[in-house]
């Protein structure tokens, strides 16, 4: 407890040292509170951007809050643009731990010292984030390996600063007038549950052993294998990759590799993992990238760090086909449509005037070359245009935009020239094609085909199953007909009888007070 009131003395004394306090409160729904706080704290420099005090103040506070960040920034369809540009600077970059610590996690984890286990093992890891760090290995066949191993005390530390992002959250939402959209309280919810799936790298391992399965036959993209007898929830080894890092450009040239292809190389694997697999590689910063320059491998990208994944279904992939073509056709009617249609638009929603949104704020995308517009932009754009009519942004969406981005980054920084449209409208097309052309229809009927294999044969006995059913019903059916009937007639007699008795009695009742009345 003294711990947990030490940590929440250091987040207020970061949160004024950098204004961070300025930044969420300037949305006060009582703006004097703010007024009489920035009287009482006359003594701040709060001249820098407000995106580069609120990032620093991150980096201060630690790994757990700067994964926070990164996450934030990715929500543009939340955060402010200058807030969401500065934070995506964040990197993920902390000391190492500890090798003895490392060594003693493997123990427990495999049941092994890493001697027992490998021919050699290199203390010195040669990177380190915040949730783990790597060490190079070789295993006792000669095969050369990389050992992930989970930073201890992740767990607690994790716990301790989410109940603390969830507090602060919570006043947020209670004090500030635009809390309510920007649900800060799901945001941290949605971030622990992010961390806490990293915490168990066998998830990164079954993610990589994913990937490499569905680029098995692909000259594009080379994914480490796992080596599933040394793997565990907190120690994960995989074969280690030789290659270039995607951002020393200089290098690669020098290597002879054609930086143009590699542009389009890399375009080309993010579209196959979308519209192909529905599953890609959400986290394809260069820092997770290298570039081979073994000779029977040249020029394919090596990915790495499969902590995030995005998933798309056929609904999801249907949304952005349909959306991307008819962006690039000037098509806003059919944006504005396939929002309602979707359900991510409420259903009152006028076509016209979602139309008319859309159209105000991605016309001016088009007054430059195809080559030069962004795929990424366009989404976040829409995402912006959406958020005016209620439009529920899908988080598999938003990953896939931020994704989108790098990508696109990555692939102008190697190559100006390039033409991300000319590159993903096969893919579009073709998407669009198996979903509702001949080729889709086909594709359907083959993938049904084991089904109804085992169906086909029994449809005589089926159906004769149906008749009967449908005889015996009809037989059911004439039985409570007849019932009915003896019914209604039982009902008539009663009605009858009940007439009848009504009428005697009230005949003797009569007949008994004239009786009385002539005696008398």
């Amino acid at each position: 407890m003294l711990m947990k009131f030490f940590r929440l003395l250091k987040i207020l004394r970061v949160t004024l040292r950098y204004g961070i306090d300025e930044i969420a409160l300037s949305g006060l729904k009582v703006p004097r509170t703010m007024q009489l706080l920035e009287a009482v704290m006359f003594w701040r420099d709060l001249s820098a951007p407000r995106g580069e005090r609120l990032r620093k103040a991150l980096e201060e506070l630690g790994p757990i809050f700067v994964k926070f960040g990164q996450v934030l920034s990715t929500r543009r369809d939340l955060m402010p643009p200058d807030i969401a540009e500065e934070l995506s600077l964040l990197q993920d970059r902390v000391p190492s731990f500890d090798p003895d610590l490392a060594i003693a996690q493997i123990k427990k984890s495999l049941g092994a010292h890493p001697d027992e286990l490998f021919a050699s093992f290199e203390r010195q890891p040669v990177a380190s984030a915040s949730i783990a760090q790597v060490h190079f290995a070789t295993l006792k066949d000669g095969r050369e390996v990389a050992v992930k191993v989970l930073r201890p005390g992740m767990k607690d530390t994790i716990d301790k600063d989410i109940a603390l992002m969830q507090v602060a959250a919570g006043w947020l939402e209670t004090l500030w007038a635009d809390g309510k959209r920007l649900k800060p309280r799901e945001v941290v919810g949605e971030f622990d549950k992010y961390l806490h799936d990293e915490l168990d790298l066998m998830r990164e391992a079954a993610n990589a052993s994913q990937l490499r399965r569905n680029f098995a036959n692909s000259d594009l993209l080379l994914v480490p294998e796992m080596h599933w007898d040394y793997c565990s929830p907190s120690v994960i080894v995989m074969e280690r990759m030789h290659g270039i890092p995607i951002s020393q450009i200089e290098r690669l040239r020098e290597a002879g590799v054609d930086m143009g292809k590699l542009s389009r190389d890399g375009v080309t694997i993010f579209f196959t993992q979308v519209f192909r697999d529905g599953f890609f590689h959400a986290d394809m910063h260069p820092g997770n990238i290298l570039v081979s320059t073994r000779p029977e491998t040249f020029g394919r990208y090596i990915a790495l760090d499969f902590g995030i994944v995005g998933t798309l279904n056929d609904f999801d992939k249907d949304y952005l086909s349909q959306n991307f073509l008819a962006f690039f056709q000037r098509d806003y009617k059919r944006v504005a449509e396939a929002h309602i249609e979707s359900g991510w638009a409420p259903k009152d929603t006028r076509v016209d005037e979602l139309e008319a949104a859309v159209r105000a704020c991605c016309e001016p995308i088009f007054d430059r070359p195809l080559r030069d517009i962004s795929f990424g932009q366009v989404l976040l754009r829409l995402f912006q245009t959406s958020r005016r009519f209620n439009v529920e942004v899908q988080p598999q969406l938003v990953l896939l935009q931020k994704t989108l981005l790098n990508i696109e980054g990555l692939g102008r920084q190697l190559d100006p020239d390039l033409d991300l449209w000319k590159t993903a409208k096969p893919f579009l097309e073709r998407w669009m094609s198996e979903q509702v052309g001949w080729r889709g229809l086909k594709q359907k009927l083959a993938a049904e085909a084991p089904r109804y294999s085992h169906i086909f044969p029994q449809l005589p006995r089926l159906a004769h199953q149906a008749l009967t059913r449908l005889s015996e019903e009809k037989d059911d059916q004439k039985v409570l007909l007849a019932m009915l009937e003896e019914q209604r007639k039982t009902n008539l007699l009663l009605r009858t009888i009940i007439f009848f008795g009504a009428g005697l009695i009230s005949g003797l009742i009569i007949a008994q007070i004239l009786f009385r009345h002539y005696v008398h």
